[in-house]
């Protein structure tokens, strides 16, 4: 019974990799069409993935700790160890089928979570030149939107 919950744990994390990639894809998606408004919405979408990412690792280590005991591997044993451990073929053939495909969905992600990672400072560089380049008194105006002069009444006060 051990091993049927440990490879239904398995399908799940495999779920939220799968998912989490999908996620990060929407990322990029809108870096590239440069709709940085929806960024912060995407990111709490990839934080919520990440979490029941955590919470079903945690899961998928009981279940693992589970079937070593009924397998005769060592207490905190991966699932390659497993997988040497493993007492038929059809498990050896099942758990090898996880690993595998989990392991191509982590190399996508973390090459997807670099990309991102490279277009989202390319952003902020771009703001912050652009912000920059507006001078000193940019976004100085007056309660009826003319630019600001020096007697007028401003909307941001840059003496603080």
């Amino acid at each position: 019974m051990g091993a049927n919950e440990l490879s239904m744990q398995l399908w799940r994390e495999r779920e939220l990799l799968e998912m989490l990639l999908f996620k990060l894809e929407e990322q990029e998606l809108l870096l590239l069409a440069g709709r940085t408004r929806w960024l912060q919405h995407a990111t709490r979408e990839i934080e919520t993935v990440l979490e029941r990412l955590r919470e079903a690792s945690m899961s998928r280590v009981v279940e693992a700790d589970l079937v070593a005991g009924e397998w005769g591997a060592p207490e905190g044993s991966g699932i390659r160890s497993l997988i040497a451990k493993a007492p038929t073929d059809a498990w050896r053939g099942v758990l090898s089928d996880h690993l595998r495909v989990m392991t191509q969905l982590t190399g996508e992600i973390a090459s997807m979570r670099d990309s991102n990672s490279q277009q989202l400072r390319a952003v902020l560089r771009a703001t912050q030149e652009t912000l920059a380049s507006l001078g000193d008194d940019a976004g100085e105006y007056t309660t009826r939107g003319d630019r600001a002069t020096s007697d007028s009444a401003r909307i941001v006060d840059t003496q603080i």
